[in-house]
C-alpha cells in the first residue's frame, strides 16, 4: 500500500511540475494523484504554490550539472574555459579598474596572464606549488592567480588586512613556496580561499576548478544575469563573492567587471552610474552602510536592476529595494567551501533560498536539529540525525559525494579542519554529510531564512535568543548603526546574559531613549542585560560583525576604555558599571 501511495505522489508530483501552461488533463491527474497518495490536499496546496519556483531552480540546477559534465569530459580547466570566452570577447572590456580607470579587454587579460605564466615557470615553480597572493583587490591579481593556473601553481589568496600571527598562520597552512605583493575540472586545485574568521583563525578552504565554475555558474542562472551586464564588485578579491560570484562573471560568461579597490557607501552611486553598471554585489553589512549615507540624486540615477549577495537583514531588505529602485535582489546562502548552496530565485523578502518540499531529494540538503548551544547534533534510536519540521530551526547540511561535482567536499589546507565539517549517519546509514555550522529556518513552503552562525545563539530565561534578529532589531532602532549581540556567562546563573556591543561615533548614545525603545520592540529575554559603548565594532574584511574579542572580554570594566552598562529591571534603567558593580554581578550580590 505504501508504494502504491508513493507512486501516487510521484504522478501528482509530475502533474503539477506540467501545471503551468498545460491542459487541463494534467492539471487533474495532478490533484487526483496528490488525494489518492496523501488522502490530504495539504500536499496539493503546498505543490501548487511552489511548482513554478521549484521548476526553475530544476532547470538551474540540471543546466550547470550538465555543463560541468560536459567540461569534465573535455578535461576543461578555468584557465581554459576563459580561452574559449577570450575567443569570444577578445575586444570587448573584460575588468575595470575604478582606481585608474584603466580598461583591460579580454585579450590584454589573457595576455598578462599567459606573462604570469612564463614568470612563473622563471621562478622554478611547478605544478601543485602553492604561491601566496597578498594585495588589495585590483585587476592584477586577478591576472596573476588565473596566470599561476595556466601553469598549475596554485594561488593562496592572502587578506591584505592581515598582520602578524593571522598572517603567518594564513602563509604557514598553505604551505606557499613564495609570496607575491601590492589538469582536470574536477580534481586539480586552483587557489586557496580562507574563511573569514569570525569564529577564530581563518582556515584555508581548497578552491577546484570545477567548484569556481559551479559557484560563478549558479550565480548567472539563478539570478538571470545577461551577457550585456556590467557587475560593479567592491569586494576584496581574496573573498569567493568578490573573485568568484563577480570576477567569475567575466572569466566565464564574458560580462564585464568593474573591479573597487574598497568598497565606499559614499561613491558607490556614483561608481555605478560612471560605468553603467546594471548589477552589483553586497555582503554581510553593505546594505545597511548604504541605507545609513544621506539621500543623494544618483541613488536613483543608476541602471542597476539586480544586487547579488548574501547577508541582507530582513529589516533591511524593503527599506534598500524601496530606496535605491533596485527591482530584484539575489540573495543566496553559501560559504566557498559547502556543498548545500542555496538562491533566492524568486525574491521571497528575507530568505536566503529554498528547497522544494514536494521533489526534496532532487538537492540533498536538509536542516536537523541540533543543540543549539553546543551544536551537537541530535539522533533518534537509530542513530540518524532528526530532521526538522517547518518553523523549526536547524543546522543546515549537505549530503556528500564525491563523484558528483555538485555534492562533493573539498575540504580544507587542514585535514583536521575537513575532518570536523564532516558528520556520518545523518541521511541515512554509513552516509557522510557536510556541517555547515549555520542554523536556518523553513517554512511550509521551502523557503529557508538564516537565522544564526553556529554557536552564536543562547539561551536566556528559559528562551532561545537569536543574535541574529536582536542585532537587526537594535540597529534599526538606532539609525542602522554596527551592533553585535553575544552572550556572556554570570557566575552562578543558569544560561547566558544577552550583551550589546553597539558603534557610537558621535558619542550621543542615550541609555534612558534606548531602554525605552527597547522595551517597546523586544521582549524581556531579548533585551540586553549589558552594554559595551564602542566609537566602531569590529568587522572582518567582508563586513561582518566581528564578535571573538568582545566575547573574551564581556563586561569587565577593567580590560576595556569602553562603556559598559548593565540592566537593573528593578531600577529599571541601565547603570554604569564600574568595578564594585561588577564584582556585585559576578559575586551574585546584584539579581539580574
Amino acid at each position: 500500500m505504501r508504494n502504491v501511495a508513493s507512486a501516487s505522489v510521484s504522478l501528482g508530483s509530475l502533474g503539477l511540475l506540467r501545471l503551468f501552461g498545460v491542459s487541463w488533463s494534467w492539471s487533474l491527474a495532478a490533484g487526483l494523484g496528490v488525494y489518492l497518495g496523501t488522502s490530504s490536499w495539504k500536499y496539493f496546496y503546498i505543490a501548487a504554490r511552489t511548482a513554478k519556483r521549484d521548476l526553475n531552480g530544476l532547470y538551474v540546477l540540471l543546466r550547470v550539472k550538465l555543463a560541468l559534465w560536459r567540461h569534465m569530459r573535455c578535461g576543461s580547466t578555468i584557465p581554459s574555459i576563459f580561452a574559449q570566452t577570450v575567443k569570444l570577447h577578445p575586444n570587448k572590456p573584460a575588468l575595470i579598474y575604478e582606481a585608474t580607470g584603466e580598461t583591460w579587454t579580454f585579450t590584454q587579460l589573457d595576455q598578462l596572464c599567459n606573462s604570469v605564466a612564463q614568470w612563473a615557470r622563471g621562478q622554478g615553480w611547478v605544478s601543485g606549488d602553492v604561491v601566496a597572493i597578498f594585495m588589495e583587490s585590483r585587476p592584477l591579481q586577478v591576472a596573476l592567480w588565473l596566470g599561476l593556473a595556466k601553469v598549475g601553481v596554485e594561488s593562496a589568496l592572502i587578506n591584505f588586512n592581515l598582520r602578524r600571527d593571522s598572517l603567518l598562520h594564513c602563509i604557514g597552512v598553505s604551505g606557499s613556496r613564495g609570496i607575491v605583493f601590492g589538469a582536470e575540472l574536477a580534481d586539480d586545485r586552483l587557489f586557496y580561499i580562507y574563511t573569514s574568521g569570525t569564529t577564530g583563525l581563518p582556515k584555508a578552504a581548497i578552491v577546484v576548478h570545477s567548484r569556481y565554475y559551479r559557484i560563478a555558474a549558479f550565480g548567472y542562472y539563478a539570478f538571470r544575469m545577461r551577457h550585456d551586464d556590467i557587475i560593479y564588485d567592491c569586494l576584496p578579491l581574496y573573498h569567493s563573492a568578490g573573485n568568484i560570484m563577480g570576477v567569475g562573471q567575466c572569466l566565464i560568461n564574458g560580462l564585464t567587471v568593474v573591479v573597487k579597490k574598497k568598497f565606499s557607501a559614499s561613491r558607490f552611486w556614483e561608481d555605478c552610474i560612471k560605468y553603467n553598471c546594471t548589477v552589483v554585489q553586497y555582503i554581510g553589512e553593505i546594505c545597511r552602510y548604504l541605507l545609513s549615507q544621506p539621500v543623494r540624486p544618483s541613488e536613483k540615477g543608476h541602471r542597476v536592476r539586480l544586487a547579488l549577495g548574501n547577508g541582507l537583514r530582513p529589516s533591511v531588505w524593503e527599506a534598500f529595494t524601496e530606496r535605491f529602485g533596485v527591482a530584484q535582489i539575489g540573495e543566496f546562502y553559501g560559504a566557498t567551501e559547502c556543498n548545500c548552496s542555496i538562491a533566492n530565485m524568486d525574491g521571497k523578502v528575507g530568505a536566503c533560498g529554498f528547497n522544494s518540499r514536494i521533489l526534496p531529494n532532487v538537492y540533498p540538503i536538509r536542516l536537523v536539529k541540533v543543540d543549539e548551544e553546543t551544536m551537537e547534533l541530535v539522533r533518534n534510536s537509530q542513530g540518524l540525525c532528526v530532521p526538522c519540521r517547518p518553523g523549526e530551526p536547524g543546522l543546515l547540511v549537505g549530503r556528500i559525494n564525491q563523484q558528483d561535482p555538485l555534492r562533493r567536499f573539498d575540504g580544507y589546507a587542514s585535514q583536521d579542519a575537513t575532518r570536523k565539517k564532516i558528520a556520518h549517519n545523518v541521511f541515512k546509514k554509513n552516509d557522510s554529510a557536510y556541517l555547515s555550522g549555520d542554523v536556518l529556518v523553513m517554512d511550509e513552503l521551502g523557503y529557508m531564512y538564516f537565522r544564526d552562525r553556529g554557536g552564536d545563539t543562547f539561551r536566556w530565561r528559559g528562551e532561545n535568543v537569536s543574535t541574529t534578529e536582536v542585532e537587526g532589531t537594535l540597529s534599526g532602532l538606532l539609525g542602522q548603526t554596527d551592533v553585535a549581540v553575544y552572550g556572556v556567562a554570570v557566575p552562578g546563573v543558569e544560561g547566558k546574559a544577552g550583551m550589546a556591543a553597539i558603534a557610537d561615533t558621535m558619542g550621543s548614545f542615550d541609555c534612558t531613549a534606548f531602554f525605552r525603545e527597547v522595551q517597546r520592540v523586544l521582549p524581556p529575554y531579548a533585551r540586553p542585560v549589558f552594554l559595551r559603548i564602542s566609537p566602531h565594532v569590529d568587522t572582518t574584511g567582508t563586513f561582518k560583525i566581528q564578535k571573538i574579542r568582545l566575547q573574551r572580554e564581556g563586561y569587565d570594566p577593567r580590560l576595556t576604555t569602553d562603556q559598559i552598562y548593565f540592566l537593573n529591571a528593578r531600577a529599571g534603567r541601565y547603570e554604569a558599571v564600574d568595578e564594585e558593580l561588577y564584582n556585585a554581578i559576578v559575586e551574585g550580590r546584584m539579581s539580574l
